[in-house]
Parts: C-alpha cells; structure tokens; sequence
C-alpha cells in the first residue's frame, strides 16, 4: 500500500514539475529555428517577383524626369557578436538612412532558439566567456524589441531620443533567464 502511495505521488510531483518546467525553459526551441530575411532598409530591390517568366519590358517616354538615385545609407557603427550562453555569430552595423531614421541591422545572424529573446544596446563592456553572460542589465540599456528570428538578416529601428554614443555595444539577451546569448562591441564605421 506504501508503495502504491508512493508511486501515485511521485507521478503527480513529476507532473507538476513538468507542467512548470516546460513553458518556463521550452528545451524544444534548441530544435527549432526561425529564419529571418530582411532586405537593407532604403535598398531599391534588385529583382522583383512575377509569376511569368518573359523579362519585362522597360519603355522609357522621353518627356519623364531622370529617376532619383537613392543615397545609400552611412554607416555609423559596426560590431562582430561573439557567443555568450550559446554559439552566436553575426554582424553589426549601425546605419544613418537617407531620411534620418536610424537601424541597428544584424546581418548572417546565427544563434539558438529560446524564450523571450530581446535586441539591446547596452553601456556594458563585452567581456568574452562566462564574464560576459550577465553584465548587460547591470547599467544604463535600451530594448529594441523581440528578436525577429535566429538566423538571417534583421533590422530593428532606433528612435530619434537614443543617445548612440551612451552606448558601447549590442546584446542578443534572453529576458526569461537575464543571459547574453552573444553580443558585439560597437566601434566607428
């Protein structure tokens, strides 16, 4: 009978402990990915989608003006992300548009899936290794919100009032654990 109970209970603390356990840390986004794709913000594209596959066919009418030649946009900082709690690799680039927006794009972006994955600049200094993993919430950071995916090419606007030089470096930070899963010190483009 001892046993029995035992048993009966042991099942019902495992199933508590599951119940709580697995929306908390979700292990099974170590197996999936999310890909992201965006192009270069103010890029003209180069190509554009069609069902039909006859080039199109370009006239130009004499008596329309030039086209404009859009400015690329200035690159006002760049970093290399280096892997904290998880493999991360990527690029950085702080860009200027032509109409004064700012982006931080993250380019070749590859790391691990996980819960509540945010895009920050942070005042903190990278520090490779476990030194690293923690310091980005320690001072002065701003959440560019949700990391869009885990792998790709991803922009993230910067509003206007952001002080880019109050900041040294960029953060991929799971909020759910307060880990750096990698991030890049930010130097002059």
């Amino acid at each position: 009978m001892r046993k029995r109970t035992a048993g009966s209970a042991a099942a019902a603390v495992a199933v508590v402990v599951t119940a709580i356990t697995l929306p908390l840390f979700q292990p099974w986004r170590l197996l999936t990915d999310k890909v992201v794709d965006e192009g270069l913000p103010g890029a003209v594209p180069i190509s554009t989608p069609s069902a039909s596959r006859t080039p199109p066919t370009i006239s130009v009418v004499p008596t329309e003006p030039a086209p404009t030649v859009k400015t690329a946009p200035r690159i006002l900082l760049t970093g290399q992300l280096i892997s904290h709690e998880h493999g991360t690799s990527g690029d950085i680039a702080v860009l200027a548009l032509p109409d004064g927006r700012r982006v931080l794009r993250i380019e070749n972006l590859d790391t691990s899936d996980g819960p509540d994955l945010k895009v920050w600049l942070s005042d903190a200094a990278v520090r490779p290794g476990r030194a690293g993993w923690h310091v980005f919430d320690d001072g002065t950071y701003r959440d560019l919100g949700r990391l869009k995916g885990n792998h790709g090419n991803q922009n993230y606007p910067i509003p206007r009032e952001v002080r880019l030089e109050s900041f040294r470096s960029v953060a991929i930070w799971c909020d759910r654990f307060n880990v750096s899963f990698g991030a890049a010190a930010l130097k002059s483009g």
